[in-house]
């Protein structure tokens, strides 16, 4: 086991920085494709979640058209909490590796006076220990388009082993309060998706090239 441990800190050790720019700034020229693997959670159904790279491979987004938590007279009881787990294959050139810089997410909330809202994330590659989650809160009376942004200190990217098959994992939930509000009388909510598709969670690369096989 110890010996396990060792090698794959050695193999995460030797990565090399693509020449020409600061680790991560420099992605491969070749086209990048994400396949959607598993989709799962009460804020995603099949079908309900769109995954796209940028045409410059700096980034990929995910669209949700029906992620929303609310309280109010019209919902149901576990509408409070909403989550979302996407399973991706990530298909890179040989020789490159990538990690996840930092993440932008989006959505709108209507929050009554009184209650309050939460969006919080984590992201791990398949059989690696799951990053922590990071939250986000939110206070009524607002009702706004939303926005915050995750970052990883460039020492802290965890970046996929080369030369391994390992799935990316997405875990996001959404959650409301109703607080001091009267869910019997007024409804509030936070969502992470969009009628016409424009509001959307970036996660932008941090690429590295692998050391070449003996």
């Amino acid at each position: 086991m110890l010996n396990a441990v060792a090698a794959a800190a050695l193999a995460m050790s030797t990565i090399i920085i693509p020449p020409g720019g600061a680790p991560g700034t420099t992605p491969p020229p070749e086209i990048i494709t994400i396949d959607v693997v598993t989709i799962n959670g009460s804020g995603c159904k099949p079908g309900t979640a769109a995954v796209a790279v940028s045409p410059d491979n700096k980034a990929f987004t995910v669209t949700y058209s029906e992620f929303m938590a609310q309280v109010g007279p019209e919902a149901k009881p576990t509408d409070f909490r909403k989550n979302c787990q996407l399973n991706l294959r990530v298909n890179v050139p040989s020789g490159f590796t990538y990690g996840i810089a930092s993440t932008d997410y989006r959505g709108f909330a209507h929050l009554e006076r009184g209650a309050t809202a939460l969006e919080k994330a984590n992201y791990y590659f398949q059989g690696m220990s799951e990053t922590q989650y990071k939250q986000h809160n939110y206070r009524g009376p607002l009702s706004d388009d939303w926005q915050a942004t995750d970052t990883t200190d460039v020492a802290a990217i965890v970046y996929h082993p080369c030369g391994e098959k390992r799935n990316f994992n997405i875990n996001t939930e959404l959650r409301v309060s109703a607080g001091t509000s009267d869910p019997k009388k007024v409804t509030s909510f936070i969502t992470m998706d969009s009628t016409d598709g424009s509001i959307e969670t970036t996660y932008h690369f941090a690429w590295k090239t692998c050391p070449p096989k003996p």
